[in-house]
């Protein structure tokens, strides 16, 4: 897939997506839905990319949805793209659960304005940076309607249940410092150093750790987040360490420890993921 409304950059194994409609504030289409979708898909194929940064051109990191046409922007039975008798799928959940499932760490680099989908985005994301010129925003009830991409499910295991009933009640836009003092963001940048802290946080990330490691422990992390009994993680924990003791990448690991230089790990993630994985479409995990 060519993409029109984002950039796609790997540079020295970080992929670098760029939210691109600067004259539009990078506002959300159906577009720019489609090809989300697809970088992180390929990204996920790709053993070059080992973490992920998203950020946007210009002076906003995303407005929101486009707002082109008027009152029915969300109206999609007016607009013809509901069908009778189906229920449409909200865009931005379909990015957001795709998020979800990535193998690669995400980082947000949040350089402006973020509302809407444009703050909603960002929770699937495993850190926040924003820059000193951000504003976020979870405008719904301004806009007369709800919570759309699963941001109902992450806002409030992100920053406790109060903090994303202030934000979302009120839909007002609120600066970086109060973002970070809510946890929403993990550090507040001066604008010219956001993407260097992105990409030195991605190369921490990633720089001595075994890619298909990294890609487990990503998702053990963000499912047990719905679990109901830490007995959920104690099950899938066991799988892990027994199947990937096993594993070349593990001897390495405890190889390279033992022997004080640095591991050279061989697994990868588009081909070598464990047996059990994805264990959560299983019919019953057991």
């Amino acid at each position: 897939m060519s993409y029109e409304h984002i950039l796609y950059d790997v540079e020295d194994q970080i992929l670098t997506i760029i939210l691109n409609r600067p004259d539009n504030l990078n506002a959300f289409t159906v577009t720019m839905r489609d090809e989300l979708i697809d970088a992180y898909d390929k990204a996920d194929a790709d053993d070059d990319v080992r973490a992920i940064i998203v950020t946007g051109a210009g002076r906003a990191f995303c407005a929101g949805a486009d707002l082109g046409a008027g009152k029915d922007t969300f109206n999609y039975k007016a607009r013809g793209v509901q069908k009778e008798g189906e229920l449409h799928r909200d865009g931005g959940g379909r990015v957001t659960l795709r998020m979800y499932q990535s193998k690669k760490p995400i980082i947000g680099a949040i350089n402006g304005p973020a509302v809407g989908i444009g703050a909603t985005m960002t929770l699937p994301m495993d850190v926040r940076l924003a820059s000193d010129k951000a504003r976020i925003g979870f405008v719904f009830s301004r806009r007369g309607i709800v919570m759309e991409a699963c941001s109902s499910w992450f806002l409030p295991r992100l920053v406790g249940i109060s903090q994303a009933a202030e934000w979302v009640y009120s839909g007002r836009i609120f600066p970086a410092d109060e973002a970070k003092a809510g946890g929403l963001v993990k550090a507040v940048h001066p604008q010219e150093d956001l993407l260097p802290a992105a990409r030195r946080l991605a190369k921490e990330m990633t720089a001595e750790s075994a890619p298909v490691s990294v890609a487990l422990c990503r998702q053990m992390m963000w499912r047990m987040l719905g679990a109901d009994h830490p007995m959920e993680a104690h099950k899938i924990d066991s799988r892990g360490i027994a199947m990937m003791g096993q594993s070349p990448d593990v001897a390495e690991g405890v190889t390279s420890f033992l022997e004080k230089r640095p591991a050279k790990f061989s697994m990868r993630p588009s081909v070598d993921m464990p047996d059990f994985y994805p264990w959560w479409e299983e019919p019953e995990f057991k």
